[in-house]
């Protein structure tokens, strides 16, 4: 059974920093892209940052470029979210998600593995 499991998620006051982390098992990504989506209270799901396979290659949200960095070791078949002078409006539920095949961030579309989400939450 693959499951993506989330970590580091929590309480932080605004300007404040977190680095959340997904491990996969149950079958190696390493040759996948992987990436994060946040979903906020009444919003949709949206998307927040991807990389390739080889970590080489990332893909962010517009909105989000200068704060979030995403990275990978692959080795541990893990991702990693570090976000930077968070605000309180990047208050959301973080899911990790993977592709089951596909090498490289986009399209979207195509991650069909998700975690179950970690709570974040920026206080002001």
């Amino acid at each position: 059974q693959v499951q993506l499991v989330e970590s580091g998620g929590g309480l932080v006051q605004a300007g404040g920093s977190l680095r959340l982390s997904c491990a996969a098992s149950g079958r190696t990504f390493s040759s996948n892209a992987m990436g994060w989506f946040r979903q906020a209270p009444g919003k949709v799901r949206e998307f927040v940052a991807a990389v390739s396979w080889n970590g080489r290659s990332t893909y962010y949200a517009d909105s989000l470029k200068g704060r979030f960095t995403i990275s990978r070791d692959s080795a541990k078949n893990t991702v990693y979210l570090q976000m930077n002078s968070l605000k309180p409006e990047d208050t959301a539920v973080y899911y990790c998600a993977a592709k089951g095949s596909g090498a490289y961030p986009l399209p979207l579309s195509e991650y069909n593995y998700w975690g179950q989400g970690t709570q974040v939450t920026v206080s002001s």
